[in-house]
């Protein structure tokens, strides 16, 4: 018999009520990842939901040693309900090929599962969650890593910095650098692709690719 779901509460959770890496003690973290999944689409605890088509949980191994984390679904994540499927995410698969990492052995989520937009014509144009919403969704964050168990988490930008680390950081101060998280698992950041899509200057989006592969290629390192 399957598990039953666990209860969503309606209302988000309060700023500094856990610890980074910690589960509110009043809900029960899913049995597995296919319930977490089911259980995100009636979740009501911010109001990024009203406007999404749908609650986008990570994918990837179950018991994979790096999770990364990216900041929140775009369109065609909204649409397809899988994460790193738009433009970003075909470039962190590129990044990934260069830098040696299995796709299919790493579990790639975002900080906010659903796509936080506004309507510009016919297209939705991304808005940046703010601390209140990456704070209420971190709990479905912190629940698939309860689940996954990576020995590595590398947040792309700056709302998975916040997620991840409870805190923002300067991404090209802090990249590299090796931060201990909740769990004895290892916490580094590095750009989101999306950042480099936007850069107009070609050689600064070039140093900011190569920066990604060799972050890559180090939390890959740290996780065998």
């Amino acid at each position: 018999m399957a598990a039953p779901s666990p209860k969503v509460p309606e209302r988000p959770v309060k700023a500094g009520r856990e610890r980074v890496g910690e589960v509110p003690p009043d809900q029960a973290v899913p049995p597995d990842l296919e319930t977490l999944a089911a259980s995100l689409q009636v979740c009501r605890r911010c109001d990024l939901w009203r406007d999404a088509t749908q609650g986008v949980a990570g994918e990837g191994s179950s018991r994979a040693a790096l999770m990364i984390v990216g900041e929140q679904p775009g369109d065609r994540e909204d649409r397809q309900g899988r994460p790193f499927v738009g433009p970003a995410g075909l470039l962190l698969d590129r990044a990934m090929a260069e830098a040696g990492v299995g796709r299919d052995r790493t579990f790639v989520t975002n900080a906010v599962k659903h796509f936080k937009h506004e309507p510009r014509g016919k297209r939705r144009l991304h808005k940046t969650p703010d601390r209140g919403e990456v704070q209420a969704c971190r709990w479905w964050l912190d629940a698939e890593r309860r689940l996954v168990k990576p020995r590595v988490i590398l947040a792309l930008g700056a709302t998975a910095v916040l997620a991840v680390f409870g805190k923002a950081a300067p991404i090209g101060k802090t990249r590299g650098q090796r931060q201990a998280l909740a769990g004895e698992a290892v916490g580094l950041v590095s750009w989101h692709p999306s950042f480099m899509l936007r850069m107009p200057d070609p050689d600064a989006k070039a140093r900011a690719y190569a920066e990604l592969v060799d972050d890559l290629r180090l939390a890959w390192k740290l996780a065998a």
